[in-house]
């Protein structure tokens, strides 16, 4: 019996010091002032209702070292509960209520309810019912940025396993919720009854996938037993016996699964489908195809690379081949088509001596117009294909040295001609002023005396889309370099002058020079022959000019201090300009026949130089006089708004210009038309471009220009023969709000090149880019989370939209024509009629022609985890509609349906 009491003793001493470790020094329980409702009960089960969880949260302690000894607690345990904290010696438990909190180490509890199990290390927290019987204080786990919010928790921290009751977790672009969730470790988890999707409120999810057991290692997969798709909570038939989907958000090589379809044209079809490579952090590869049933097929090549601050780009490749009808048909047709796009920019900051870029757009003349892979509509009304790609090189220092080469393409896809430069040499050597002081301005003409030095060089080819890319290319290739040594000075007369002075002196080198001579062509007439003369020749030619100019100012000030203009401002800038080329006849030769003998009766001359890049120097001596007036007319006016006691700023006329010119070195016709150029504002950012030409000369019965002018035949003092209008603006609802209350309606885009890219238009007038393997518009970026108040008030009584407006008309009377030759109005807008609604179009018609332009029509429905969109070409021989509805997420992107009517084909 006395050694039962010493062992009772020495168990008691223990276990106190053991308590008194683990709790802090105001450890005695504190009985509560009003128990709450359902004090005494056992913890409660898990309710129905779901709650937020991260697992990788729930680690207390870490790993544990079997070669040290670890101390009871290894940080200070701080607890607190505002009705009571109640420890049971017998139990060796410590129970906090209402309101309770533990925090250990970075690790923070709250709860209605923690039970803590010192002998087997269980950790229970608990929410706790109140009066109303609401199930309340649900725990709150915080260690560092995590926040875990589960309807319960139990937790050992010795073994760190865990068991919830219906937990989220958000892995990527998933949410996943389960019913029961059991953590055996850091890397598995194991949960029943769970469901997973990409919608943004997985408590009342529009979609999801039902899945009885899962096997869940965050961070890289879900492996899943029985599964189906349920949409709004309505099961489909879409379903699998088991599933895997991967969980990183590293990006990993993968199938890409091909959309299916058909159409009149080609037949049944798998589009789209391939392979994607993600090669490393700086570079990915996606390989596409597409397979028709008639035998038509296609192929596409992506890749997209960075590497930050230096350079990013993207290259992409395109072939088809298309067969129409059947072989066999008197309308079969197999026709090629490709398109090759590259865009390249680099870092500014990366090397600011040297830059390279590129921006590559070209291929068939025909492919966006028939490819069956083309969906964006705008890229058919493209006219004209451009590259560039260029490297460009400074050296510093005074002077300095900058040197550019640059390989560019041009091609018209009406014509199917195609011009090249393989490739543009320039360099050239800042100005330098061999007379200025060294130290103070430069003053006068001599101190102003400059000049610099520019060297250009060139292989032009000029060939058709057929012969591109063969040998035959370069059957008419051209080649030079032209050296040219500018020259100029100004200076000041009377202070109110400015003079100015330029020369220029050129040199052009060839490789090749031409001969003519005239050659009997057996009808009493001669033909010209021409032949290729091969070896280096050049010629250098010289011109000079002047030219002085001055500024008039004309104001005016009101009297009136009520009055709505109080002063008007008009900015005249005169300018008379010459200048000369003289004649260089030594580069002429006299057209003979083979034999050099003169056997035509007219004196013909002809110089070897004509034809070769910068064609033959001018024969004609010629000197010409120019006049110019620049115009611009501003006011200040008061504010529409009485507070404001400053005046306001307007333009009444940007720009108002007159030019002409009048040939001294002429017999007949010297004056040239007087060109009027005008740009009105009209409201806010729209303005009114103008221009008309006014010929003073008269003409013949045969429409042609004599020299005699018009008033003196007859007639009035100018003849119109040119004339045209243009306008462009954009309306939006916010044009008419507050300053204050504005903002922009449309953000930056950015991947504002894409429309370039897909051969659209920079401005969208025609719609904006539609991408190739979704063919919608709708817009990637996720929209902000705004508060959904915000935005019903923002939908009822403002609904955002934008209109963009395009003028233009060219009247023409130049031989008494009298028409108007062109004179079309486009309009593109879009209004979204609830948050999610997105309506928009683009229509014209052309007045000239008489006929509607193209009109497309675009709807998009943004369904939270779902897009959808139509797209409609209703007239024209585009006529074509896209149907496509499917998940945003990227992760289940091939969940998707598309439907569509390409264009008829037109070989």
């Amino acid at each position: 019996m006395k050694r039962y009491i010493i062992l009772s003793i020495v168990f008691l001493t223990a276990s106190l010091i053991c308590h008194a470790q683990e709790l802090p020094n105001n450890s005695t329980p504190i009985p509560a002032e009003k128990p709450v409702e359902n004090e005494d009960k056992k913890p409660q089960q898990p309710v129905a209702e779901t709650i937020e969880i991260d697992l990788d949260t729930l680690q207390l302690n870490k790993p544990k070292d079997s070669t040290k000894r670890k101390p009871i607690l290894e940080h200070k345990l701080i607890s607190s509960a505002t009705d009571y904290k109640e420890i049971d010696r017998i139990n060796n438990t410590i129970t906090l209520y209402n309101e309770a909190k533990i925090i250990y180490g970075d690790i923070t509890l709250e709860a209605g309810k923690i039970i803590m199990n010192m002998n087997t290390g269980d950790i229970f927290a608990y929410g706790v019912i109140d009066t109303a019987g609401v199930y309340v204080q649900k725990p709150i786990f915080t260690q560092g940025q995590n926040v875990v919010k589960p309807d319960s928790i139990i937790f050992n921290k010795d073994t760190r396993k865990a068991l919830t009751y219906n937990s989220i977790t958000a892995q990527g672009e998933f949410n996943v919720k389960a019913e029961v969730t059991k953590r055996v470790n850091d890397s598995v988890y194991y949960m029943k009854r769970a469901i997973f999707t990409t919608s943004k409120d997985p408590n009342n999810p529009d979609y999801y996938f039902l899945a009885r057991k899962i096997k869940f290692v965050p961070g890289e997969k879900i492996v899943t037993g029985l599964v189906n798709m349920y949409i709004a909570d309505v099961p489909t038939p879409i379903g699998l016996p088991f599933a895997y989907f991967p969980m990183t958000t590293d990006r990993k090589s993968g199938v890409i699964i091909p959309s299916f379809g058909n159409n009149n044209n080609q037949g049944y079809f798998l589009q789209n489908g391939g392979y994607y490579f993600a090669i490393n952090d700086y570079v990915d590869l996606t390989v596409l195809g597409d397979y028709f049933t008639n035998g038509s097929w296609g192929s596409r090549i992506e890749s997209s690379y960075r590497k930050r601050y230096a350079f990013n780009g993207s290259f992409r490749f395109l072939y088809e081949n298309q067969i129409q009808s059947e072989r066999g048909f008197s309308d079969f047709q197999q026709t090629n088509r490709y398109n090759i796009n590259w865009q390249h920019s680099q870092d500014a900051k990366s090397n600011p001596n040297s830059r390279f870029s590129a921006s590559v757009n070209l291929g068939s003349s025909q492919f966006f117009r028939q490819s069956f892979n083309q969906v964006n509509q705008s890229a058919t009304l493209v006219n004209n294909l451009s590259s560039s790609i260029s490297y460009s090189k400074t050296f510093p220092g005074e002077p300095q040295v900058n040197v550019t080469t640059t390989v560019s393409h041009n091609q018209n896809t009406n014509t199917d001609v195609v011009n090249l430069t393989l490739p543009t040499l320039q360099a050239s050597v800042s100005r330098v002023f061999p007379f200025a002081p060294k130290e103070g301005a430069k003053k006068g003409l001599i101190h102003n005396i400059n000049l610099q030095y520019n060297l250009r060089g060139e292989n032009r080819i000029a060939t058709t889309d057929d012969d591109f890319l063969t040998s035959k290319m370069f059957d008419g290739a051209i080649s030079g370099l032209r050296h040219t040594i500018p020259i100029s000075t100004n200076f000041k007369i009377a202070n109110y002058f400015s003079v100015g002075l330029n020369a220029s002196y050129d040199e052009s080198w060839v490789f090749e020079t031409y001969r003519q001579f005239l050659e009997d062509n057996g009808s009493g007439g001669f033909n010209t022959v021409r032949d290729t003369v091969s070896g280096f020749d050049a010629y250098r030619t010289y011109n000079y000019g002047a030219s002085i100019g001055t500024t008039v100012y004309g104001n005016w000030k009101s009297t009136d201090k009520e009055s709505k203009i109080q002063a008007i401002r008009h900015v005249m800038r005169p300018s008379v300009t010459y200048s000369a080329n003289p004649s260089f006849e030594q580069y002429y030769d006299r057209l003979l026949d083979e034999q050099g003998l003169d056997v035509s009766e007219e004196e013909r001359f002809y110089s070897r130089f004509e034809g070769t890049l910068y064609n033959a120097p001018g024969r004609v001596y010629s000197s010409s006089l120019g006049i110019g007036l620049q115009n611009t007319l501003e006011a200040k006016v008061r504010d529409r708004d009485s507070t404001k006691t400053e005046l306001k700023k307007i333009s009444l006329i940007k720009s108002f210009n007159v030019n002409t010119s009048y040939n001294l070195a002429g017999d007949s016709l010297n004056w040239s038309p007087l060109q009027l150029r005008g740009v009105i504002p009209i409201y806010k950012n729209i303005d009114l471009n103008l221009d008309a030409n006014l010929d003073p000369y008269a003409l013949d019965n045969t429409n042609q220009r004599i020299d005699r002018f018009n008033i003196n035949n007859g007639g009035s003092l100018f003849r119109l023969t040119r004339a045209g209008a243009r306008f462009n603006f954009r309306l939006s609802n916010t044009d008419f709000e507050k300053q204050t209350d504005k903002k922009d309606d449309k953000p930056d885009d950015p991947l504002q090149n894409r429309n370039l890219q897909n051969g659209g238009r920079e401005d969208d007038l025609f719609g904006a880019s539609i991408d190739y393997a979704d063919g919608t518009t709708y817009d990637q970026r996720e929209p902000e989370k705004e508060n959904v108040d915000i935005d019903k008030t923002r939908y009822r009584f403002k609904i955002p939209w934008n209109l963009n407006f395009a003028y233009t008309m060219t009247y023409n009377n130049a031989q008494r024509q009298n028409e108007i030759n062109n004179q079309s109005l486009m309009v593109s807008g879009d209004i979204e009629l609830s948050p999610r609604w997105s309506v928009g179009g683009n229509t014209g018609y052309d007045f000239a022609n008489k006929g509607v332009s193209f009109t497309t029509l675009r709807f998009n429905r943004d369904l939270e985890s779902w897009r959808l969109s139509f797209n409609w070409t209703p007239i024209g021989p585009q006529n074509s509609w896209f149907f496509f509805i499917g998940i945003k997420s990227g992760a289940l992107s091939d969940i998707k349906w598309d439907q569509r009517k390409q264009p008829d084909p037109q070989f």
